[in-house]
């Protein structure tokens, strides 16, 4: 009985011009938008492995040098794509791809891609996660917002329970038809992008287990909307009306509620300007240890205690150049400071974070973004690993290039190290937080997302089992 009504659905559905060219047009759009994201995420790995190699050869090509010369001179680390990034880009057009690493201090990441774009950018862009997020909900609602108001309009399901169609034979018939095309998409989708990508060599690590749970969460999100779709239709005597409860549905849970949840954390947390973080970094940096000013009280204490530690009455007589232990300590006063002030904005991020993640309750939408992001790698708290890895990064640069000086030189000389000293640094190398700790952090996400399908299934075949 099950498979006929399906079958019946079905034929409906494909009978249907509307559905047959908003279909055709959603998997064009989806597979077009899937290519030109595969060909961005190649170019710019490409770029980054260029950038990568570029920068390494021009900081091992300084020639003789003085390491504090060097240290100011400075050199960039970049972060990697993430494969999954080819389906959703998240915030990475935002937060920037590389980093300045410098002494004395610790800048952010730059160089975003949307500083770049035009202002025709606020329209939207053409990417798999704008087709699966948004577009896909669309083709559910019209493809389901009628399916049982029509037969109520239609006179029909007076013929239906008399040839002794169940309620729930004819809910799980009407689900599955209007389910099985959405998906089809959305597997096709998915099923390219794993193949594509696992037969692509140097452009990150490619894990099907990643792909197959995001693939799981935006099937949980389709699921969901069904039984949302198919319970107003249910309610509703006018197909019409139904249309209309649905899109406001969509509007609210699509659009509405991200911007509520946005505004809201925002307002409760909200972050400090750029000036005031700077002014408050600049304020504590001057009551510590300043390695260019050899004079100041905390740096004649650091000496006085160094001078009776190796009992020597002068700075020559020391074992190591003075100043370059200076410069050192300085260097990790003032990591001290950007680690502490940094930590501030990232406790307020992870108090954002919680308001968003109370809210998913509100919407379907809002769990399976954030799912998607972290899955992917291009959340937040992927670009927040990122910084911190190329922060650790800076300060073990600082340690090597003011060492080298401390161990080759006495006080008062100024030290300038041999050509090949650069290629002794190590190289920066960024790995990506694992699945199983993306999973683990994001736990309680899924299962809101789980407990969405669960109460509209609930609701969905318990309030039409006698249909």
């Amino acid at each position: 009985m099950i498979f006929y009504i399906i079958k019946k659905e079905l034929k409906e559905i494909f009978r249907d011009g509307r559905f047959r060219i908003s279909a055709g047009i959603v998997l064009l759009l989806a597979i077009i938008a899937f290519f030109i994201t595969f060909k961005q995420y190649k170019n710019t790995t490409l770029q980054y492995d260029e950038a990568k190699k570029s920068e390494r050869r021009v900081w091992e090509s300084q020639g003789e040098k003085n390491p504090h010369s060097a240290a100011h001179y400075g050199n960039y680390v970049f972060k990697p794509k993430s494969p999954l990034s080819l389906i959703d880009q998240g915030v990475d057009k935002y937060t920037g791809i590389s980093v300045f690493l410098e002494a004395h201090s610790r800048n952010e990441a730059g160089y975003s891609d949307a500083a770049d774009q035009t202002a025709l950018s606020r329209f939207g862009e053409l990417t798999p996660d704008f087709i699966l997020l948004y577009i896909i909900p669309l083709i559910l609602i019209l493809i389901g917002y009628n399916t049982f108001s029509k037969e109520i309009e239609g006179n029909t399901s007076f013929i239906l329970k008399s040839q002794g169609v169940t309620g729930w034979k004819l809910v799980i018939g009407k689900w599955l038809a209007v389910l099985i095309p959405s998906v089809t998409i959305t597997t096709i989708l998915f099923v390219t992008a794993g193949i594509v990508l696992s037969n692509m060599d140097n452009y990150g690590l490619f894990e099907w287990k990643e792909i197959c749970f995001l693939y799981l969460v935006y099937l949980l999100y389709y699921l969901i909307f069904t039984n949302i779709v198919l319970f107003i239709s249910s309610l509703v005597k006018k197909s019409g009306i139904s249309l209309v409860i649905n899109l406001v549905f969509w509007v609210l849970a699509c659009f509405v509620a991200p911007k509520v949840a946005s505004d809201l954390a925002d307002t409760r947390y909200p972050y400090p300007t750029h000036q005031e973080f700077n002014e408050q970094i600049a304020e504590e940096n001057k009551k510590g240890l300043d390695g260019h000013d050899p004079w100041s009280d905390k740096a004649q204490q650091l000496k006085a205690e160094m001078l009776k530690k190796h009992k020597v009455d002068s700075l020559h007589k020391l074992p190591f150049n003075f100043n370059a232990y200076l410069m050192q300590k300085s260097e990790e006063h003032q990591a001290e400071v950007f680690a502490k002030h940094y930590s501030i904005l990232k406790q307020q991020a992870k108090k954002q974070d919680d308001v968003y993640k109370s809210l998913a309750s509100i919407s379907p939408f809002l769990p399976t973004r954030f799912l998607s992001m972290a899955i992917a790698n291009t959340d937040y708290q992927s670009h927040w690993d990122f910084s911190e890895a190329a922060e650790e990064y800076r300060v073990d640069v600082q340690r090597f290039l003011n060492g080298t000086t401390e161990k080759n030189s006495k006080y008062g000389e100024r030290y300038v190290a041999p050509a090949d000293t650069w290629k002794k640094l190590k190289e920066f190398e960024y790995v990506s937080p694992t699945f199983k700790e993306v999973f683990k952090q994001n736990t309680s996400i899924f299962l809101i997302l789980v407990l969405w399908f669960v109460i509209s299934s609930i609701v969905l075949f318990f309030t039409n089992k006698t249909y």
